[in-house]
């Protein structure tokens, strides 16, 4: 889809809800969409959602080998949870050890670029060759990056098309719905970890502060690069 087209499907869809949204992704694309998570609360919200529509959807995670044990702890209660959902994890080209051969030790210290390229970047540009669209769940509230994003964006890192259903919830109607769904998440979300990434880059933040402002907090970065 070219950016004109976009346009007119962005105005078709305007006032719709999340679930008209994912509705049309899947009615368009089918099997040439996946879903991105990356299992912070919007995910599961999103998960939860998609799976009331295509039980069968297939869904990714960018494995790092970096993750805090709580959100491979909750992967598990949602393969549990959604059994018929297909559940791939992306792993990077090398192994920590081999990073650190090739790279230097601690990369995510010295250039958290490159290592946002190594372990998130190449994984999913690889995995999105097999795919016309993709799904986030990008909210706008999130960040000033993001208060732009629309339902449906061309993507030109990917060269793909990226839809994003989320778009008008706030973090308090993320909640709702996880509260009126009794939904698993994050229990790393109970000690002030709003946005979830890996060990060496996430830390809690302030009440009032930025919800991302836990990411790579001292780096003068706030995006892995999956949305820029």
């Amino acid at each position: 889809m070219n950016q004109s087209e976009i346009d007119e499907v962005n105005k078709v869809l305007e006032g719709k809800s999340a679930r008209d949204v994912i509705r049309w992704s899947y009615d368009n694309y089918g099997d040439d969409l996946v879903y991105a998570c990356s299992f912070g609360v919007e995910g599961i919200v999103l998960i939860d959602l998609i799976s009331k529509i295509k039980s069968d959807a297939t869904i990714i995670f960018l494995d790092t080998d970096f993750h805090f044990k709580e959100t491979y702890d909750l992967i598990d209660r949602v393969k549990d949870r959604y059994p018929t959902l297909n559940i791939k994890m992306l792993r990077p080209k090398w192994t920590p050890e081999e990073q650190a051969e090739q790279e230097g030790d601690k990369l995510w210290e010295t250039n958290p670029d490159r290592c946002c390229q190594i372990r998130k970047l190449e994984p999913l540009e690889n995995e999105l060759q097999q795919y016309h669209a993709w799904m986030s769940g990008l909210r706008r509230e999130q960040s000033p990056s993001r208060k732009n994003t629309e339902f449906v964006n061309v993507d030109n890192r990917f060269s793909s098309v990226k839809i994003c259903p989320l778009i008008h919830w706030t973090w308090d109607d993320i909640w709702m719905y996880v509260e009126a769904f009794n939904l698993p998440y994050n229990s790393l979300h109970d000690q002030n970890y709003p946005s979830i990434g890996c060990i060496q880059c996430t830390s809690a933040v302030l009440d009032g502060d930025d919800l991302r402002s836990g990411r790579w907090n001292g780096q003068g970065k706030t995006e892995c690069g999956l949305h820029k």
